[in-house]
């Protein structure tokens, strides 16, 4: 239910056949949520169009429907005896975010967004931080939820835009004044961004992934575009990593659009990577920001950590701050949830990590970045979800197989489907690996591998604190159990 104060639909942004222009109480994109004076939006879907529930929402009191064409030839008897308002347009989607955005009416007044295949998360940590050490009241919208001077849980990385909009008016209401937001491409495709005003957006790198949902490469880099090409104005400033192979392109469509851009590299951009050097305990970092030279300490794992921070930076420069400033925060900056997170130490003195990687890329640049920081061997443990694209599986093994000096196979959310049969796709990739189905089994005896100078990187879960397993999601942290692990082994439980 929304507490506002009504509005007409046409105050919405909303403009109905024949005029009608009732008056709002709510909107929703669930039939279940609907109550008398709604909106409802009715959507393609994947299994469904959202049409097949307008008698049931009309019946529970909606006043107004919001759909395509198809949608409005399926509903329109039923809507016409209700005498309900109908609002077609050719993208629903984008009509329901300006919608959502005017229906709440406020956000934090400084908004960035970031996207590509891996380091979102990251980014959008760091940006919050930064800005967290500089003095304001910030928070980062994403895979974690909403995390910072004010906490929410979300379901998506990507909010559809009626909880997106819900709850950033609710930050705002709660003195947020700055919120950083992953893009995911998903959340673009399906225009739920579309409503935010944003200063700037970043671009992190562009990989395998979600080729279930997108079939093909072009219209998943399409789908990460849309940020620069349609939810970004041309005033805004656009932060882009010239490092990955598709950052010259991405560039291209951001100063197409008119937008200033800043480039990060690792030797090139305006903020540049020139140099580091890695320790047990993180890393020293040399860089510029237009040629002149800066060098900082990150006490962060991983040398792909860098250009993450250095795409947050440069986010932060691109929303208003002082680039000395910005850089002086850096060596403050901790360890993003489940990215590279230090899980548990050894008695023998080997480490246990556990990072996020999903993606055939992020698991070999998981290895090769931890693999500086490693005195000795370097064990793997990954899997693959089920229900999500089917192809990048035995290519997970392959990457964990070329970079680690062993490797186990196990189960990550397998929900639908056959855990076995993932195992063996990954196992395509790695024949050698050791197949072990039970996740907490396999973080045991990855551990038991250990010996001084060696570690073991988990990979796939990260932050998660739940495996899905069929329709049931089981209590399941990576770290929890990398700790018990370590607990039992060396002898420290009572």
């Amino acid at each position: 239910m929304n507490d506002k104060p009504a509005l007409k639909l046409s105050q919405l942004g909303l403009t109905a056949r024949g005029g009608i222009d009732p008056v709002i109480s709510g909107l929703a994109v669930d039939s279940r949520d609907v109550r008398q004076g709604f909106v409802f939006a009715a959507l393609p879907g994947t299994r469904v169009h959202g049409a097949e529930f307008v008698p049931q929402v009309l019946e529970q009191g909606a006043v107004a429907i919001l759909t395509d064409a198809y949608g409005a030839e399926t509903a329109a008897a039923a809507i016409a005896a209700a005498g309900a308002a109908l609002v077609v347009t050719e993208d629903p989607r984008q009509a329901l975010s300006g919608a959502a955005a005017l229906w709440f009416g406020g956000q934090p007044p400084v908004a960035v967004a970031v996207t590509g295949t891996n380091g979102k998360t990251s980014v959008a940590t760091f940006l919050r931080m930064i800005w967290t050490e500089l003095g304001h009241q910030a928070v980062n919208l994403g895979t974690t939820g909403i995390e910072g001077a004010w906490t929410h849980p979300l379901a998506h990385t990507t909010p559809e835009p009626i909880t997106l909009h819900r709850a950033l008016a609710a930050a705002a209401e709660a003195g947020v004044t700055h919120v950083a937001m992953e893009a995911s491409s998903h959340g673009l495709d399906q225009r739920r961004l579309d409503g935010v005003q944003l200063l700037a957006g970043g671009f992190t790198n562009f990989t395998q992934d979600h080729l279930d949902y997108h079939e093909t490469f072009e219209a998943y880099f399409a789908a990460k575009a849309g940020l620069f090409r349609r939810v970004m104005s041309e005033d805004d400033v656009a932060v882009i990593n010239m490092s990955d192979p598709r950052g010259a392109e991405m560039r291209a469509i951001a100063a197409a659009r008119g937008q200033e851009v800043i480039s990060v590299g690792r030797g090139l951009g305006d903020l540049a990577l020139m140099g580091m050097r890695v320790d047990a305990t993180g890393q020293d970092i040399r860089f510029t920001w237009h040629d002149r030279p800066f060098a900082k300490r990150l006490n962060l794992i991983g040398g792909f950590q860098a250009e993450n921070i250095l795409v947050a930076a440069g986010l932060a420069i691109a929303s208003g701050e002082v680039p000395e400033q910005v850089f002086d925060t850096l060596p403050h900056l901790s360890t993003v949830r489940g990215r590279m997170e230090l899980a548990a130490t050894r008695d023998n003195g080997a480490t246990v990590f556990v990072d996020y990687a999903h993606t055939p890329d992020a698991v070999a640049t998981a290895i090769k970045a931890l693999r500086p920081h490693v005195l000795g061997r370097l064990v793997a443990i990954v899997g693959a979800g089920g229900d999500r694209d089917a192809t990048k599986r035995p290519l997970m093994g392959q990457a964990a197989h070329d970079h680690a000096d062993a490797v186990i196979v196990t189960d990550d959310n397998p929900r639908s489907e056959d855990p076995e049969a993932i195992r063996a796709a990954v196992m395509g990739g790695a024949p050698n690996a050791l197949n072990v189905g039970d996740r907490a089994e396999a973080i045991l005896r990855g551990v038991d591998m250990l010996e001084p100078g060696d570690a073991l990187l988990i990979c796939g879960k990260g932050h998660e604190s739940g495996q899905t397993i069929g329709n049931d999601v089981l209590p399941f942290d990576d770290v929890e159990q990398a700790s018990m692990a370590v607990a039992a082994l060396d002898g420290r439980l009572a």
